[in-house]
């Protein structure tokens, strides 16, 4: 089957049905700069309306049975599968991922939808203890609506990951997806579930620029506001959304640390660190942005990753079989290049790369570097590796925790000296003998300090707290006698 017929949704945007949208954007090709397609944009009063007809939908959508909405999360894991090349093409061209990781996406959005077909059925609630002689319970009830603001990377599980659990648990969704990547982290959803027999008005696709955003954001309808992207744009969101008593949870920036504890296997070691910091040209929030290694290390750690950086094509790869594509446009490839260039003006040295290639940026590796230079401290969203030596336990968990960031922390290396040092480590996650990167549906996904509002996806017991609001509710035989 197809779902991504350009009949259906070009130049539209979904709200009830398909609407024909009063203005529309190209949706580029980041490798070449083709077009690919058109989306509608929605305006801020398309929201309002969205939101209006959501909250109606939404409380149909609740009351419909646990196994009705479970399988129309299995039926979307399904067309997933199904459509998995369509899909996988999209991913490629619009967002720039490499075939390998296109097919991890699409994967990690079967698993979600098939894990979250088990939310309608799990329990949500528990019996209290009363001092009354009375029944006593806790229990969870949809939020309502739910507002869902996606980013460009992993456009396809970054959205479904809030969208999904969300739908599950018997709230409508409101989905604005990054305009970059606005069928991919877009149409492609609304698509899918639409033939997995979602009723209409329970997802609304969205799409535009930031007066959408903030519309999504302040429609009095919306309850709970899940956003993944960029710090500066988190804080701005989180402070909105405070402002109108609402929930935001947050998914934000990283600037991960990667530790080779004395005595790894260097060839090893380097090879995760390759991987964490040149996935998807290091476009991922958890990418290995920092690689902090024992001092006997360092120099052989630092010359075995030069090598493999120095050995990864860069190319289009929807044309070619390579190992990094485009930078998503041309301001971050600039942004990536600056970093680089004004650390290496500071001091820094380049082992590796350091070059604009086309639309991509080679894989690149800097040394002699001082806590103060921008590709140390930022995080830097391309493929890039700075390096760091350390020299014992205090001093490498003094590194690792001297960020703003705390998102996920690698450990290679001796697994008890690794977990006397990830007790020390201030981060939402932490992976032993693993690099950085890493998801699965069902564990919790999040990070603290300024990398969000912790672990807020992933799991039954993240999802229902993340997409539910509590209720106490209690049953007496007989009516209360009162004082009054």
């Amino acid at each position: 089957m197809t779902v991504l017929d350009n009949g259906v949704w070009s130049g539209r945007f979904l709200s009830d049905g398909w609407q024909d949208s009063s203005s529309a954007y190209p949706v580029l090709e980041p490798a070449t700069g083709q077009q690919l397609g058109v989306v509608g944009a929605a305006t801020a009063d398309d929201v309002r309306r969205a939101a209006t007809r959501a909250a109606g939908a939404q409380r149909e959508w609740a009351a419909t049975s646990p196994q009705q909405r479970a399988a129309v999360l299995r039926r979307a894991g399904e067309i997933f599968r199904e459509c998995a090349d369509e899909v996988g093409e999209w991913l490629v061209r619009e967002a720039g991922s490499v075939r390998a990781k296109a097919r991890f996406e699409i994967e990690l959005a079967v698993g979600e939808c098939f894990e979250c077909a088990g939310l309608p059925t799990h329990p949500q609630g528990e019996v209290l203890t009363s001092e009354d002689a009375r029944w006593s319970f806790a229990r969870r009830r949809p939020a309502g609506v739910v507002s869902v603001i996606a980013p460009f990377n992993f456009p396809l599980i970054l959205g479904l990951r809030s969208v999904a659990p969300a739908l599950a648990l018997g709230n409508a969704v409101l989905l604005k997806p990054d305009p970059r990547t606005a069928v991919s982290g877009g149409v492609v959803i609304a698509r899918v579930f639409e033939e997995a027999g979602l009723p209409a008005g329970v997802l609304h696709l969205l799409p535009g620029d930031a007066s959408v955003g903030q519309a999504v954001v302040e429609a009095p309808e919306v309850r709970v506001v899940s956003f993944t992207g960029s710090t500066p744009v988190g804080r701005a969101i989180g402070e909105r959304a405070g402002r109108l008593l609402k929930r935001a949870h947050l998914e934000l920036g990283g600037n991960n640390a990667l530790v080779v504890l004395p005595g790894a296997d260097v060839a090893k070691a380097a090879s995760a660190g390759a991987f964490g910091s040149y996935l998807h040209q290091g476009q991922i929030c958890m990418t290995t942005g920092r690689h902090i290694v024992h001092e006997s290390l360092l120099e052989e750690y630092t010359a075995v990753l030069a090598a493999k950086a120095k050995a990864l094509p860069v190319g289009d790869p929807a044309l070619e079989d390579v190992a990094l594509g485009p930078i998503i446009d041309r301001r971050q490839l600039e942004r990536v290049h600056g970093i680089v260039t004004d650390s290496v003006a500071a001091g820094a040295r380049l082992a590796a790369g350091g070059e604009i290639a086309g639309a991509g940026y080679l894989a690149t590796v800097l040394t002699g570097l001082t806590p103060d230079m921008p590709a140390w401290r930022e995080e830097i969203f391309g493929p890039v590796a700075p390096v760091m030596g350390f020299s014992d336990l205090d001093d490498a968990a003094r590194i690792v925790n001297d960020c703003e960031y705390g998102l996920s922390v690698g450990i290679l290396g001796d697994v008890g000296t690794a977990m006397k040092l990830a007790d020390r480590i201030e981060s939402g996650k932490i992976h032993i003998n693993e690099q950085t990167v890493g998801d699965e549906p069902n564990a919790p996904f999040g990070g603290v300090k300024a990398s969000g509002t912790g672990s807020r996806f992933g799991g039954a017991a993240a999802n229902i707290e993340a997409f539910t609001e509590g209720q106490w509710v209690t049953v007496r035989p007989d009516i209360a006698d009162y004082p009054f």
